[in-house]
């Protein structure tokens, strides 16, 4: 497979910087071929602006979604863009590797997915009528290539449990995994999670980065999570709501992943709860 490695961890020689090396020198050795954006080894630009088009006259007003519209139509995306969808064309995997920084992933990579998710490419693609509100959630331009999550966190597992404090692990990285990942079309694989991670000792990080070994070389036949497709039936469309009866006695985030009780042709098992080994 071709793997785009996105990582974003301001110091090399931090946890996140030898989980990174790890996994880019397992999956090359298991054949893989690898390619890395290092967002802050880059430099990479977080802020999406006037400054993404290349011919945008001067004084004129910026509109983010018709700009970002205009520009990938004319590619007239700036050269930093146009680079890393280029990657995420070549890829049939992409792991988004990242901190969770106050319950989300840092600046900088939300900075790269609003300017490289841009409008023709990201979003914004299909047919939009009464039978469909667009190619996503579940189909898009990345349809068809799979990702997944590998995220530390300072807290213990039991402070992102069930009934933790910080809230249910599943339920922080939803808007990621279902928002991000899903929406323009990837399998979601269930993420790789690293708790405690400033406790890590020479033998947990052994038996850390054995797991995670586990997880790169299943990297292509891990079930993904089950995710309900947008089109297939599942939702109301336009209003884009769960058919009533499905799902029936849940709310929230968890409606939207098949469960094997459901009457739903999208069924399948639950998300594997992340573990730290």
């Amino acid at each position: 497979m071709n793997v785009l490695l996105v990582h974003a961890h301001p110091e090399p020689g931090s946890l996140n910087g030898a989980l990174r090396d790890f996994s880019i020198e397992r999956l090359r050795d298991a054949g893989h071929a690898v390619q890395l954006s290092d967002l802050y080894a880059m430099n990479w630009k977080a802020v999406l602006d006037a400054d993404d088009s290349t011919d945008r006259q001067a004084g004129a007003r910026f509109h983010p979604e018709l700009d970002s519209r205009h520009a990938f139509e004319h590619g007239t995306q700036s050269r930093d863009i146009e680079l890393e969808q280029d990657k995420l064309r070549w890829a049939d995997a992409v792991i988004l590797q990242f901190p969770m920084w106050w319950f989300s992933m840092p600046a900088i990579l939300k900075g790269w997915v609003e300017r490289v998710y841009a409008y023709g490419f990201g979003y914004g693609v299909g047919e939009h009528s009464d039978r469909r509100w667009g190619d996503r959630y579940g189909e898009g331009t990345l349809a068809g290539k799979r990702a997944m999550l590998v995220v530390t966190a300072g807290g213990w597992e039991s402070h992102y449990g069930p009934r933790g404090i910080n809230g249910p692990m599943d339920d922080l990285l939803f808007p990621i995994q279902h928002g991000i990942l899903y929406y323009p079309g990837f399998d979601v694989l269930p993420p790789f999670v690293v708790y405690r991670t400033g406790r890590i000792d020479e033998a947990g990080f052994a038996a850390v980065r054995d797991a995670l070994g586990r997880r790169l070389d299943d990297l292509g036949k891990t079930a993904p999570i089950p995710f309900r497709p947008q089109n297939a039936g599942d939702y109301r469309i336009p209003d884009m709501t769960l058919r009533p009866d499905l799902a029936v006695d849940r709310v929230g985030f968890s409606i939207h992943v098949a469960q094997a009780a459901d009457s739903s042709g999208a069924c399948g098992a639950g998300p594997s709860r992340p573990t730290s080994s």
